[in-house]
């Protein structure tokens, strides 16, 4: 995986600026890319279309609600 297709990074605009977010980019194939603010150059966790979307789901269904 190559961070340089990951060219543009974004967090919710309901984030403070202390960097306790998560930031995710969207690649010109297709891909979306995850990561910890935080921790800019570390592990960027790296999905396909059908697993972001089905992520997106189960946020907005509640699925993963305590």
């Amino acid at each position: 995986m190559s961070l340089s297709k990951f060219a543009n990074w974004f967090k919710s605009s309901y984030s403070d600026g202390a960097s306790n977010c998560v930031e995710v980019a969207f690649a010109d194939d297709g891909t979306v890319g995850l990561r910890d603010s935080k921790n800019r150059k570390g592990p960027v966790l790296e999905f396909n279309r059908g697993e972001w979307a089905a992520f997106i789901e189960g946020v907005q269904s509640g699925e993963f609600e305590r």
